[in-house]
């Protein structure tokens, strides 16, 4: 029996990583889909997941999404233009960047899937972020996670937001 290498496991992973973004990004068939809304693409469809024993901690977003569609966006963090603003200008600001990011790859808020944030300052920030985030997703809302770090790349900014949008 021979053992496998950490160069094995390693191209193994990778492999499986693959088929899954393929099989994602190939619109497997999905019972029961909803569209996100009559913006949306026709081929994305979108299913808020809500099972007993995995309850969502707010409002405003998904414990999962079961996504199917022909493309993925993957839209790196964005910040906001003006650190010096309140927190609730700079995430609208951040949100607004990332509809044009979105519009640009053929998207809109309604294709969002996951939205994945990094506070410098979470527990001070994240009820604003609920609020704000609810005017610009759409229901049912994308997965979420917010993290909370000591800094980010840039110095001054104090959020940043990344998003997966499926087309």
């Amino acid at each position: 029996m021979q053992k496998e290498s950490a160069h094995d496991k390693s191209y193994a992973r990778r492999d499986l990583l693959c088929g899954a973004v393929v099989a994602a990004a190939s619109g497997l068939a999905v019972s029961g889909q909803i569209r996100a809304d009559d913006n949306s693409s026709d081929a994305s469809q979108r299913k808020a997941l809500h099972p007993e024993g995995a309850p969502a901690a707010d409002s405003g977003y998904s414990p999962a999404i079961l996504a199917s569609g022909q493309r993925l966006l993957f839209i790196s963090g964005q910040g906001s233009s003006d650190y010096k603003a309140d927190m609730e200008t700079q995430i609208r600001q951040t949100f607004d960047r990332i509809g044009i990011l979105l519009k640009a790859g053929g998207a809109t808020f309604a294709n969002v899937v996951i939205v994945r944030s990094y506070w410098v300052h979470l527990q001070r920030d994240l009820a604003t972020f609920r609020k704000v985030r609810k005017e610009y997703l759409v229901a049912p809302y994308p997965a979420s996670t917010a993290v909370g770090t000591p800094e980010l790349a840039i110095p001054g900014l104090e959020l940043e937001i990344e998003v997966v949008a499926i087309i």
